[in-house]
């Protein structure tokens, strides 16, 4: 029993894995479709870099979802400081709705943008896919910023005030640098969530932009080609390259 208990990890690891193994594997496949051995090339990635409309929707993603990540990081932590520290006519409402928005199906929040959208005579494509990413991401980067807030020492806060520090001082020097791993936190979370979203960017992007989900999506109904192969093998390396370098740098600060 004992023996099964410490294999429990190993089989975690392999279920969540393998799949990619598989994945990195099979990009060096000779075979066009990826679903039989045939021997080991770099064919598909030369390919990869003249395919146009995969690298293009590749870039729109990123684009997409850095600035969608950064604004709603920002306005998400901004709002997550005043739901917290301050009281108001209507705050548990505003608290509620939140919640309310990050446990709502993406369909449901697709369906209401694209009306809204509509509504509005705003053109579907870039901007209206950047406000879509945005309205998604920012309920998570208020929830993660205020769960620590929750554990934030507030004796701090007043004790720089009794040393005569301004809510600028106070805002940068302990506040910020507090909560800054949450900030981070919630800044990757909107990120992983913008790139991976399929659903709602389904609804609010139009002819004119492709990004990187709903393409695979579309390619995948022909088969797996062994480009699409390539292409998420090349994104697992540069993010494990962001981890680690990351991983470097605070345990050097550390």
């Amino acid at each position: 029993m004992n023996r099964l208990i410490r294999l429990y990890p190993v089989f975690i690891y392999i279920f969540l894995y393998l799949p990619i193994i598989v994945l990195i594997i099979y990009s060096f496949n000779s075979s066009k479709y990826g679903t039989s051995w045939q021997g080991f090339t770099l064919e598909w990635y030369r390919k990869l870099y003249s395919n146009s409309l995969l690298i293009g929707s590749t870039k729109n993603s990123f684009l997409v979802a850095t600035l969608s990540a950064s604004i709603s990081t920002l306005i998400g932590t901004i709002s997550a400081l005043g739901l917290h520290s301050y009281r108001f006519k209507g705050r548990k409402v505003f608290s509620s709705i939140v919640y309310v928005l990050a446990i709502s199906p993406d369909i449901i929040m697709g369906i209401s943008l694209l009306i809204l959208f509509n509504l509005i005579n705003l053109n579907l494509g870039f901007y209206s896919l950047l406000l879509a990413h945005i309205t998604l991401n920012l309920p998570f980067v208020i929830i993660i910023v205020i769960a620590r807030l929750k554990t934030f020492n507030k004796n701090l806060i007043n004790a720089a005030r009794d040393l005569g520090a301004g809510e600028w001082a106070i805002f940068t020097r302990i506040i910020l640098p507090l909560i800054l791993p949450s900030v981070i936190s919630g800044w990757l979370l909107a990120f992983t969530l913008s790139l991976d979203d399929v659903v709602i960017s389904f609804f609010v992007t139009g002819p004119n932009f492709e990004v990187l989900p709903l393409t695979l999506f579309s390619m995948a109904h022909l088969g797996i080609k062994s480009e699409i192969n390539a292409l998420c093998t090349v994104i697992f390396a540069v993010t494990l390259v962001l981890i680690f370098t990351s991983h470097f740098i605070f345990r050097r600060k550390i």
